[in-house]
Order: structure tokens, then sequence, then C-alpha cells
């Protein structure tokens, strides 16, 4: 009966990664195809955690082709990152921290950015983004209906439960 409980627990927990991994794969996934350019998400991926940089290309290695395409797919990022997320080998930013991050952005605590307020902070502040890393972001984060990003609902999205 336990190993009943904790095998459905088990899988739960493997849904889960598995619904985040996809949310994740297709903000890169232009063509709608189950595919990403390795190169040009790698440097993004890379720029965002640059002391992670060789373990980065080494999980890419994993999960690209035996015959190198400049692609990798879905089907073969999916397993890779399951095993990842399921022995914790790279520690998530805590859901608070992203938070926090946010809230320096937005004084007033509206619990949102306007498109403008976003596109002035990550192309003019700190390393800046490049326009297509922008409109790469903003695809993602902005709701089209009130042309803003409610950054709880996106951190949610975009964060994967360490539990």
């Amino acid at each position: 009966m336990a190993d009943d409980k904790e095998r459905e627990g088990t899988e739960l927990v493997i849904a889960e990664f598995h619904k985040k991994i996809k949310d994740a794969f297709e903000v890169f996934d232009h063509e709608a195809n189950n595919t990403v350019d390795r190169d040009r998400n790698n440097y993004q991926v890379t720029r965002v955690l640059p002391k992670r940089m060789e373990s980065c290309m080494t999980l890419i290695v994993e999960v690209e082709e035996e015959e190198p395409t400049g692609y990798i797919r879905f089907e073969k990022f999916l397993p890779v990152m399951t095993k990842v997320l399921l022995e914790k080998r790279y520690r998530p930013i805590p859901e608070d921290i992203l938070l926090r991050a946010f809230e320096v952005l937005d004084p007033s605590k509206r619990g949102f950015l306007t498109k403008e307020e976003l596109i002035k902070y990550m192309t003019e502040e700190g390393e800046p983004f490049s326009q297509e890393e922008m409109e790469e972001m903003l695809s993602a984060a902005i709701d089209p209906e009130s042309n803003s990003i409610r950054y709880k609902d996106y951190i949610a999205m975009m964060v994967v439960d360490d539990g």
C-alpha cells in the first residue's frame, strides 16, 4: 500500500516536471515544431548562468542528435531534463527570491510591470538584452490583453518546485 502511494507521488512529481519542461521548451520553440536552435538558445542560457556554462554545454551534448543538426528535439530533451530535475543536479532560484527581484522593479507593489517598463529595465539596466532576446521574453511573459506582465503568474509558470 505504501509503495502504491509512493509511486503515485513520484508519478505526480514527474507529471509536474513534464508540464514545466514543456512550457519552458515552448518559449524557445519558435516554429512550434518541437525543436529549439541549440546555438541561439544556449547563448541565452549560458549568459544568464555563466558559472554553469560547462554544465550547460554538457547537458546540451546529452540531448543533441548523434549527428549534430544544430537543433534539440523535445523528445530527447524531456527525459534528460526530467532526470536532471529528479536528481536535483541544479538548484533552482527560489520563487521568493525571483518575486523580490520583480518587486524591486515594482516599488508600488502593483503586482505587474507594463511592457514598456519591462523593455526599459531589460534593455537599459545591467547587461542589456538584445532586441531578439527581448522579443522572446515578451512573447512568453506579456499578457496581450493587458500589455503587462503579472510577475507572480510568470514566476509560477517558470519555476519548478524543488520540494
